[in-house]
């Protein structure tokens, strides 16, 4: 049952932008490959204006892909980024990802970046060991990071309360921000991933990023913040999820949706 009184809003703010409050925030991913590719495309998502940057650490080629490797690619991107908040995500395999890693490689590349004091707000996928996600989340506190948990589902959406489940697991792992992305077979599906949202925003004060993936779910892109989704993906140039709509026009419908 969805609580009558939703819990308070904790709001998580970086570099002064704050996410589970307001419209929701556009975020752009990086995929280069090299330290200099980073830099070519965080020139174009800078001069694009969104209100974070994602890292998606497991597209550095493989000479790139050590834990030194990373922190120094992070010292770079924090540079070329200005004050703009970055979001550092090692995406696996197991997630629609790249990195085939075990948990002790995962949180070691998160370590090295860690250390830089570069970036903002760590990607978590919550469905790796208990054991490794809460030292995650612990080391990402002790420095002064926020925690985005996350859960990717590229085959299917499950049920709502499925999805409410997993979401609220993040929240107990300590996560500071809860994110869902499925993929929808049907029309319905986006509707129950909105539902979920719903729910689960009348649960915990977190804020939540929810998506349902490729054309199907472009409306959960656009239309989420009305359910409680504190922010969604948008791209300049390449994606890095089916379904992500170029940043100008994802920007134009949220006004349209949410108010300029």
């Amino acid at each position: 049952m969805t609580s009558t009184t939703a819990p308070a809003p904790q709001p998580v703010v970086v570099r002064g932008t704050t996410i589970g409050s307001g419209r929701p925030k556009v975020i752009v991913p990086l995929t280069g490959a090299t330290v200099d590719e980073l830099r070519t495309q965080a020139a174009a998502v800078v001069a694009a204006g969104p209100d974070v940057v994602e890292w998606r650490i497991d597209h550095l080629d493989a000479g790139s892909a050590t834990p030194e490797a990373a922190a120094t690619a992070a010292r770079a991107l924090r540079t070329a980024l200005g004050d703009l908040p970055l979001l550092a995500t090692t995406r696996t395999t197991a997630e629609g990802g790249l990195a085939d890693v075990t948990d002790d490689a995962y949180a070691a590349g998160y370590r090295a970046v860690l250390a830089t004091g570069a970036v903002d707000l760590l990607d978590v996928e919550v469905m790796r060991g208990e054991a490794c996600v809460r030292a995650l989340v612990d080391l990402a506190h002790e420095a002064g990071v926020a925690v985005v948990a996350s859960n990717h589902d590229f085959d299917a959406t499950p049920a709502r309360e499925e999805i409410v489940r997993r979401l609220l697991l993040m929240a107990d792992r300590g996560a500071d921000v809860l994110k869902i992305a499925v993929m929808p077979q049907d029309p319905g599906d986006v509707l129950t991933l909105l539902a979920a949202t719903w729910e689960t925003s009348q649960r915990t004060g977190r804020p939540l990023i929810t998506m349902s993936m490729a054309g199907t779910g472009v409306a959960s892109r656009i239309a989420g913040g009305v359910f409680g989704s504190a922010a969604t993906f948008g791209m300049v140039g390449r994606a890095s999820a089916p379904g992500q709509v170029e940043v100008e026009a994802l920007r134009a419908a949220l006004d349209l949706v949410h108010g300029a």
